[in-house]
């Protein structure tokens, strides 16, 4: 399985980065707009909070979805048995954020959601007519006016040797939304599903950005554009004793977005909440 690297600033960079998204899923793109030191400031401002007793203050919303949500009501991915080995926060523009780590946390969401919209117009523009066809609107009408794009600050914790048999930091799953923007973690482990069915690493070179099709993107293209099974698997030997820190970007419509004949985006998101646990 080859997942594409692609130079953001290459003349052929939209047409080879979207080839790479309908063959595997995923592509990772070098040279791109996103600031490198605000990724690296923004990992060491937020081990530093997932270290203290103040993340509780900021308790999840079961309704609104934002907020703190700690290991013990972690998600527990589609088909898998345990809660992954993971916490983390959820930050909309309109909820929640610690004051001291809202300065950087908005410029990044600003910076990865305007190189989001862009990815997400190279895909609009290289889908085939006969896919696109099917598409209820252009996909860069479907996020217009959206407010739910979020951004997730994920910390996987040292391990202490006494978790479950069979969990994982993040077991194998697909993203709900339309495109995923995903720099490069501070550790490795990130790893995708070939057609094989043999788990393949995610290139992750400090400074690369990783970016993954969606659920709904797989939903309104008929497949086209594959949702492809990903996970984050557990360190050992050093590894194991060091946190990961993690910062996906999840690009999502309108709730009114009609994405098939079964589907709007928002009983699309719904449903899957309610299959990974942090809604009822």
């Amino acid at each position: 399985m080859q997942v594409q690297v692609v130079d953001y600033r290459a003349s052929d960079a939209a047409e080879k980065f979207t080839r790479s998204l309908h063959e595997t899923g995923f592509g990772v793109l070098t040279n791109h707009p996103i600031q490198q030191a605000l990724v690296e400031g923004i990992y060491a401002e937020w081990l530093d909070f997932f270290n203290g007793e103040e993340k509780h203050q900021f308790a999840f919303s079961k309704e609104t979805q934002d907020g703190y949500f700690s290991t013990a009501i972690s998600e527990t991915a589609k088909g898998a048995t345990q809660k992954d080995i993971k916490e983390y926060f959820h930050i909309y523009p309109w909820g929640r954020v610690p004051a001291q780590l809202k300065a950087k946390a908005d410029a990044y969401y600003q910076q990865a959601n305007e190189l989001a919209q862009e990815l997400l117009s190279w895909v609009e523009r290289y889908t085939p007519p006969e896919i696109a066809q099917h598409y209820r609107e252009p996909l860069s009408n479907m996020i217009q006016d959206s407010r739910l794009t979020l951004l997730r600050v994920l910390r996987y914790p040292p391990l202490t040797g006494s978790e479950p048999a069979g969990s994982l930091r993040a077991a194998a799953h697909g993203d709900i939304n339309l495109l995923t923007i995903l720099p490069a973690a501070n550790e490795p482990g990130l790893q995708v599903l070939g057609k094989d069915g043999a788990w393949y690493d995610v290139p992750c070179d400090f400074g690369t950005l990783t970016i993954n099709i969606g659920d709904m993107l797989q939903e309104a293209s008929q497949g086209y554009y594959p949702s492809t099974q990903h996970r984050v698997v557990n360190p050992t030997g050093e590894g194991a004793k060091k946190s990961r820190v993690s910062l996906p970007l999840f690009l999502h419509p309108r709730p009114d977005v009609v994405l098939s004949d079964r589907y709007t985006a928002d009983s699309y998101l719904q449903e899957r909440l309610r299959e990974l646990g942090v809604k009822t």
